[in-house]
């Protein structure tokens, strides 16, 4: 099952429960997918859509300084597969990149993106990168 077909199921399991917020995300969520020209979406570009309408949730958040979370960025981001951590990525670098094969270090980030894909925040890459030596 595809992520797109999830969040359908999921949004017709809130509709029977009578999960207002969750009912309310995902229609938010289906509406957003909707504006794309193609009707059935990859994984990857429903990652896309849901990480642009959590960047834009907090935000608002941020504005209002009021809270630091909300039930709709939880909704949204029980979407989002699990991050890997700084030691992790670390880890991964340490055994599988060479870090003097490249001028500068931080031009291995490609290649460390694209292992880890949408697990990894480029800003942890970077900082676990800066913090390297070699």
């Amino acid at each position: 099952m595809t992520l797109q077909e999830q969040i359908r199921e999921d949004l017709k399991a809130a509709m029977k429960a009578r999960n207002l917020e969750k009912k309310e995300a995902l229609r938010v969520v289906i509406g957003e997918l909707g504006r794309l020209p193609a009707k059935a979406l990859s994984d990857a570009e429903v990652l896309q859509v849901l990480k642009k309408l959590i960047k834009s949730e907090k935000e608002v958040l941020q504005r209002q300084g009021s809270r630091a979370s909300s039930s709709y960025l939880a909704i949204l981001e029980g979407y989002l597969p699990a991050m890997v951590g700084e030691a992790e990525i670390a880890d991964w670098i340490r055994f599988n990149i060479d870090l003097s094969a490249y001028q500068n270090k931080m031009q291995a980030m490609g290649d460390i993106m694209r292992h880890f894909g949408s697990r990894a925040d480029g800003s942890t890459v970077k900082a676990v990168l800066q913090g390297m030596d070699g």
